[in-house]
């Protein structure tokens, strides 16, 4: 055996046994909630734009991107549009032709402006638009007509009837091997005075979407390795692996 598949054997298996760790996930789950008041997520940028993400979900889809190679990333949700500019550098270092293709229902000016004046906008482009809008999703399917491998990110409006709509949308175009990423699923697993304030909270989120999603849906499967090494995610059983064509 090489030195690199023991070293992959020997990851595999902490993994698997830290996935299995009920004690480990109630710290990592306290921890969560301690830092979340404190808006953990949105301290952090890439190459100078707000990328408001954890760290461990921008590693997790890194190693997605390289796997899989994508010709065309779509997010819905663009904020700061730190997360575009983080997906428009990983296509660059890939060399080839990649886009990242983003859409959001209030594109604010000054974030416009920063975004368009970033060296990573050649790879951009922007919708603004709600994403279950059907104009917009006839636009974005025409964008990813002729793509070879499209790699999907929802991250917008979290209540489960949006998110159920984007998934139904956006599913058909994952590509076989791709994936296709639910954020902020985490908010089922959080206190209910978490999301207080907002549309959205238990029993009304993108896990709860995702559930729905996948009991009439057999081309994706959740990822469990992911979310088993991350421990911290915004987005557990978020990670949707496209199996079929």
């Amino acid at each position: 055996m090489s030195e690199i598949n023991e070293f992959t054997l020997r990851n595999s298996k902490f993994i698997h046994e830290m996935g299995n760790d009920e004690a480990l996930k109630e710290v990592t789950k306290d921890w969560f909630v301690r830092s979340s008041k404190h808006e953990y997520s949105y301290h952090f940028s890439w190459l100078g734009r707000p990328i408001i993400q954890f760290p461990q979900d921008v590693l997790a889809t890194q190693e997605i991107i390289w796997r899989v190679k994508p010709d065309l990333i779509i997010e819905t949700g663009i904020a700061h549009g730190g997360s575009l500019i983080f997906y428009a550098s990983m296509l660059e270092l890939l060399g080839e032709a990649g886009q990242v293709l983003g859409v959001d229902i209030d594109i604010r000016e000054h974030n416009r402006f920063e975004i368009e004046s970033h060296p990573m906008f050649k790879r951009i482009t922007m919708l603004q638009g709600s994403s279950i809008n059907e104009e917009i999703a006839k636009q974005i399917h025409q964008i990813a007509a002729d793509k070879r491998q499209v790699l999907v990110i929802l991250d917008s409006n979290h209540t489960h009837n949006h998110v159920l709509k984007e998934l139904e949308l956006y599913a058909p175009l994952v590509t076989k091997g791709s994936y296709l990423i639910v954020f902020d699923t985490i908010i089922e697993d959080m206190p209910e005075s978490f999301s207080s304030d907002r549309p959205w909270g238990q029993g009304n989120n993108p896990k709860t979407a995702v559930q729905e999603f996948l009991r009439d849906n057999d081309r994706f499967q959740t990822d469990q390795e992911i979310q088993a090494k991350l421990l911290i995610t915004v987005a557990p059983n978020g990670y949707l692996k496209c199996v079929k064509d």
